[in-house]
């Protein structure tokens, strides 16, 4: 079991839907908070207290940049990647800019973060903590859906990476987890970066994912697919 009590933890999205709400779980459990966003007034309408970052992860080098300085700070036992975008469309009408904006948000920006949290996390662990880092893919991961292709492969990209990743950082005490929900009612398709979301039945509820994902940590999970959220 892993105990929050006391982590410093990242938050990235920390303004989303799901972003949000793991963070006030987080805060429930006693964690100390470092939280991102790109709005600052958002950021501060949380009402959580915590450190707050404001900056745009699709900038070069902002991820590393920010785990640096969040580093800097203290000791960093975990991190939760719950930023992201959308986009719905055929393959023939995609924009090469679209494409480029999912790549980098949903999956390079993940992979930048992770690979730059890596001494900071072999520290914790060397100070007795039990450092994680969690990523959100979605069901997408698993289900290539047509009229989301963009979409699924930069999730499914951050999966793979991810799955590789658990392996080498395993020797290190360093648990990577990778959380797949299905549909969840965030808002998020609303939001799209380009094209308009296909119908869609009930999502599940942002609450109880949210509750699922912190389970997964404290329980200390190494995959939470979609199945996991029934």
């Amino acid at each position: 079991m892993t105990d929050l009590a006391g982590k410093r933890i990242l938050v990235t999205g920390a303004t989303g839907a799901l972003g949000s709400r793991i963070a006030t779980l987080l805060a429930g459990a006693g964690s100390q908070l470092v939280l991102t966003g790109r709005d600052a007034q958002k950021l501060q309408d949380l009402g959580l207290n915590a450190e707050l970052f404001t900056l745009d992860l699709a900038q070069p080098g902002a991820a590393a940049s920010l785990v640096h300085t969040a580093a800097s700070a203290g000791q960093l036992d975990g991190i939760v990647i719950a930023h992201g975008v959308v986009a719905f469309g055929p393959v023939a009408e995609l924009d090469p800019e679209t494409v480029n904006t999912l790549t980098v948000l949903n999956q390079t920006s993940a992979i930048e973060l992770l690979r730059a949290a890596i001494p900071a996390l072999q520290a914790a662990k060397a100070a007795g903590s039990e450092p994680f880092v969690l990523t959100i893919s979605g069901v997408i991961a698993d289900m290539p859906t047509a009229g989301m292709a963009a979409y699924g492969a930069s999730k499914a990209g951050l999966k793979a990476f991810v799955s590789a990743t658990q392996r080498e950082l395993r020797r290190e005490g360093i648990r990577v987890v990778d959380t797949r929900p299905p549909h969840t009612e965030t808002g998020l398709a609303g939001r799209a970066i380009a094209g308009v979301a296909p119908a869609m039945p009930q999502g599940l509820d942002p609450d109880a994912v949210a509750v699922r994902i912190l389970t997964a940590i404290t329980t200390d999970e190494k995959d939470v697919p979609a199945e996991s959220f029934a």
